[in-house]
């Protein structure tokens, strides 16, 4: 695997480990009169998570879409693997796409698809040099790196949510992604499966050494999974560090950020 990940990465630009897979820069957006984005900027190389935590309406899931190339900026740029999202020709925002994998705040999984079939639904669209059975051995291997041995042909709504998110991952690593963005992947579920989804992400983030964002209201989570943690109001990063930082910081969001949490 370590090699196709050296392949992919001098691929899209010779990304290496000194190098940022995400590198944000500056990045602002306004919608009217509302500032959503203010300035924001932050890295992520491969093998780091970075959290980042804020209020509802603070820009985090706009931030994600200007990640993916899905919006763009007003001012600043958003550098994924070496490309300007912003400026990149549509081929190459495609190839970086194939390179993240994305989990969805709600899984997000095609209701009238079984679990195998929405694993392999990436592997359907993007690699046509593999063979059917190719394809379904890849889907096997993922279900059992998340831990869903057994559950291939059952459909969305017979799993638990917990369980849907493990689908969601195995889906999000079909194509052997270098970057992994997650929207509130506990969101929605009891503390237990909360605990089992943290624990499989670290598993997964220690095994593949992905460039990872997570976006989530849980502190808890953000301190399980993250390598740093940022923390966002009114459109800027108030605080960048790890949760030992922010405990240590004088700022007074921060301390009602950690205080509404524990």
């Amino acid at each position: 695997m370590q090699a196709s990940q050296e392949n992919k990465t001098a691929k899209v630009g010779g990304i290496d480990d000194d190098k940022p897979a995400i590198d944000v820069r500056h990045v602002t957006k306004s919608f009217g009169k509302q500032c959503v984005l203010d300035g924001v900027s932050f890295q992520v190389k491969r093998g780091e998570t970075l959290a980042v935590l804020g209020r509802s309406g603070t820009g985090k899931s706009v931030l994600l879409r200007i990640i993916i190339g899905l919006q763009t900026p007003d001012s600043g740029e958003a550098l994924i693997l070496g490309k300007n999202m912003s400026s990149a020709s549509a081929g190459e925002i495609s190839e970086v796409r194939t390179q993240m994998g994305f989990l969805f705040q709600h899984a997000a999984l095609y209701d009238s698809l079984t679990v195998e079939e929405n694993v392999a639904f990436p592997l359907v669209h993007h690699r046509h040099d593999m063979s059917q059975s190719e394809k379904q051995e890849r889907v096997k291997e993922l279900l059992h790196e998340v831990g869903l041995d057994g559950h291939q042909d059952k459909m969305p709504s017979d799993i638990s949510g917990g369980m849907q998110k493990r689908v969601g991952l195995a889906r999000a690593l079909a194509l052997d992604p270098l970057i992994l963005l997650l929207d509130e992947p506990t969101a929605g579920l009891d503390p237990i499966s909360s605990g089992e989804i943290d624990e499989l992400v670290l598993k997964l983030q220690q095994e593949h050494r992905l460039a990872s964002i997570v976006v989530t209201h849980d502190m808890v989570s953000a301190k399980t999974i993250a390598t740093r943690i940022a923390l966002m109001d009114k459109g800027k990063v108030v605080i960048e560090g790890t949760f030992e930082d922010l405990q240590k910081s004088d700022e007074e969001f921060v301390s009602q950020f950690l205080h509404r949490d524990f």
